[in-house]
């Protein structure tokens, strides 16, 4: 049951993600969709992610491999986006970026607390999809 509830939500970023590119007229706006998709995600599935988080090592190595595999082709869908924006940068420095977005973009939704209550999904959307661009592309 672990194993297909991370390999279906790797497959829905992926799926998702490749259709958000895909729809995009260039880059930067393909990088604004990512980071709303991704958003969208996250806020909506909270509990997969804690999930991801504390248990991914539980599984069996061929259903790891393929959760693992799933994911290194969204990282990759993303630094192919952030080369096409920023052509000076190493490739290696838009995966350490990729990877830090989704740590910022996978921690708050469900960590984010003011006086012990979470802020409105619209809140922390706007707050979420400024700080990730900005990340990505200063």
């Amino acid at each position: 049951m672990l194993a297909a509830i991370l390999a279906d939500a790797s497959e829905g970023l992926l799926d998702g993600g490749r259709r958000t590119v895909a729809d995009a007229d260039d880059a930067a706006m393909a990088l604004r969709a990512l980071i709303r998709f991704h958003v969208d995600f996250a806020l909506a599935n909270a509990d997969v992610i804690r999930v991801q988080d504390r248990d991914l090592t539980s599984l069996d190595e061929a259903d790891a491999h393929g959760v693992r595999r799933l994911q290194r082709e969204y990282v990759e869908l993303w630094v192919g986006v952030l080369a096409h924006l920023r052509p000076d940068r190493a490739e290696s420095e838009h995966r350490i970026r990729a990877h830090a977005a989704f740590g910022l973009i996978n921690s708050t939704p469900h960590s984010a607390r003011i006086h012990g209550r979470r802020p409105a999904d619209k809140v922390v959307r706007s707050i979420l999809e400024d700080m990730a661009w900005s990340s990505l592309t200063s």
